[in-house]
């Protein structure tokens, strides 16, 4: 009935203006939600947005979503796709607003903008610490980079380990040398600085990212692409658009665990023959201590003490890192860094402390020392 209606209609030149009508108002209404879109972006800070995914959170897997390489599970392949168009949309934002354009950014930060990899607040961190001089040096470094755009405390927490570990380090040394402590520096700063690098590492590794790297090659072998989708932290948090599974976050907690052991043997056999060199020497020159001071015992302490911080080290750090700091401290207190950084110290230490008494612990359980022996010169985190 309406068809024959219109076939009969008196006026047919006005027919196309109700369609007229319609498109001007589908169009004010599309055009609506890109200017409450910017507003919504002012009103909020970075450090917010951090505060639920604080440190950025994502790793070796790359930020946005599901590809060929298992980065992350997180549900559907239409909402991948959705939260890879809202991270682009919110780092454009935040670029605009800067007045900067995609060719003034490192090419891996921009690859991973048009990949919807990054959310504007990583952007947003970007762009503060490319300020200071000495955070714009450092993000030269790509593992850098990733770490500090994941948390921007990432340099003064390298600071605190270190420096705790000098500071217990070199008074360990002291407590056990005595009299002797300033005729064997040699020793002893050999023991501090594989110390030191260990502790550095400690840091480095469980240490959540920004992962900015590229998807593997299709010819790549089914364990490097699964290592490749795991978190540096197996606790941090993700970034938008990404999730990572229970077996990979504890793929994560396998691949450290496999360079601390390396890291930490490594360590152990440059420290204890420095030792052993320095006993043989005394022997050498006193004949009365040939059977008051025994030799360490390479290959198995360092062995021992590779084991340990592949399991006791890495587990720890991994929550020190991913739960405590970033879970926890960073959400509540990312307002307040000075605050932040002093309690990070005060737990750090205590986690060093810590290490210690359990290296002491396990080195007599494993029959490396015996409970009337000093501990091992290289006190351990």
């Amino acid at each position: 009935m309406s068809a024959a209606t219109s076939l009969f209609t008196p006026f047919p030149p006005f027919s196309p203006l109700p369609k007229t009508t319609s498109k001007f108002s589908t169009t004010f209404r599309l055009r609506l939600p890109s200017p409450i879109t910017t507003i919504r972006h002012r009103k909020h800070s970075p450090f917010p947005t951090f505060s639920t995914l604080p440190g950025g959170g994502n790793n070796s897997a790359g930020g946005g979503g599901n590809n060929d390489n298992g980065k992350g599970k997180g549900g559907s392949g239409g909402g991948d796709e959705n939260a890879g168009d809202e991270n682009g949309k919110e780092a454009m934002i935040v670029l605009a607003e800067a007045g900067r354009s995609m060719e003034t950014l490192p090419t891996d930060l921009a690859d991973a903008i048009q990949a919807g990899k990054v959310p504007g607040s990583v952007i947003d961190r970007f762009l503060g610490l490319e300020k200071s001089d000495l955070m714009r040096w450092l993000m030269q470094f790509d593992g850098f980079k990733e770490r500090l755009l994941a948390d921007d405390l990432f340099f003064a927490k390298v600071f605190i380990e270190c420096g705790v570990g000098i500071f217990t380090k070199t008074a360990a040394e002291y407590e056990r040398r005595r009299e002797n402590f300033f005729k064997e520096l040699e020793i002893i700063f050999a023991d501090v600085v594989m110390a030191i690098i260990a502790d550095f590492m400690l840091v480095y590794l469980p240490a959540p990212t920004v992962s900015l790297q590229p998807s593997l090659a299709a010819s790549a072998g089914v364990i490097s692409k699964f290592f490749h989708g795991c978190p540096d932290n197996a606790f941090q948090v993700a970034l938008h658009g990404t999730s990572y599974s229970l077996l990979q976050r504890l793929g994560a907690v396998m691949r450290n665990g496999a360079k601390l052991f390396a890291v930490g043997t490594t360590s152990s056999l440059v420290g204890t023959a420095a030792t052993n060199a320095l006993i043989n020497a005394k022997k050498a020159v006193d004949k009365s201590s040939v059977d008051e001071i025994e030799n360490v015992p390479i290959l198995s302490t360092s062995v021992a003490y590779g084991v340990y911080m592949a399991i006791s080290s890495n587990l720890r750090y991994q929550v020190l890192a991913g739960v405590i700091e970033q879970r926890v401290l960073e959400p509540l207190l990312h307002q307040h860094k000075f605050l932040l950084s002093t309690i990070c110290f005060a737990i750090r230490t205590g986690n060093t402390y810590l290490g210690s008494l359990l290296w002491v612990d396990y080195a007599r359980l494993v029959g490396i020392q015996k409970p009337q022996e000093e501990e091992n010169p290289v006190l351990v985190s």
